[in-house]
């Protein structure tokens, strides 16, 4: 079940978040940020609604430019469609906001690409830059991510 995350929900999301981190697969993320930004993520629940599997996330950077983030599906759910799902449910998000201009910073290229997304050149995101990867402990020699 896709659905807009909770409050309730906030905790979970931050120990997925923090464990792929760990791993190196996406940046950290703080209590305070994601109570802060919640209203930027979607869920993905068994059936019950209230085990989260998956989640992702779709932030304003600017006026013209929305992020599609924090991407993850637990291991054993993968490959059944949930991360497609909730990629897409951030896009809508982004198009009914009159936000057109949508990208993702990614090591799962091939992944965004069968979505529809294409390369870019970091310097086409000067907000993102500006905003958020300035503070990134991998900005800008270690970066290991492809802007999509």
């Amino acid at each position: 079940m896709l659905r807009k995350a909770k409050i309730s929900d906030v905790r979970y999301i931050h120990k997925i978040i923090n464990e792929s981190a760990r791993r190196g697969e996406m940046l950290p993320r703080s209590l305070m940020d994601l109570y802060g930004y919640l209203r930027d993520y979607f869920v993905f629940c068994r059936d019950d609604g209230k085990t989260v599997i998956g989640l992702c996330a779709m932030h304003i950077i600017w006026e013209n430019l929305a992020e599609v983030r924090s991407l993850f599906v637990l291991p054993e759910y993968r490959r059944q469609g949930i991360a497609t799902k909730l990629v897409e449910a951030c896009v809508s998000d982004a198009i009914t906001l009159d936000l057109y201009r949508i990208f993702t910073l990614t090591n799962q290229e091939p992944f965004f690409k069968n979505l529809g997304f294409s390369d870019i050149d970091k310097s086409a995101l000067p907000e993102k830059v500006w905003s958020e990867c300035m503070k990134c402990p991998k900005y800008p020699d270690y970066c290991d991510e492809t802007p999509l």
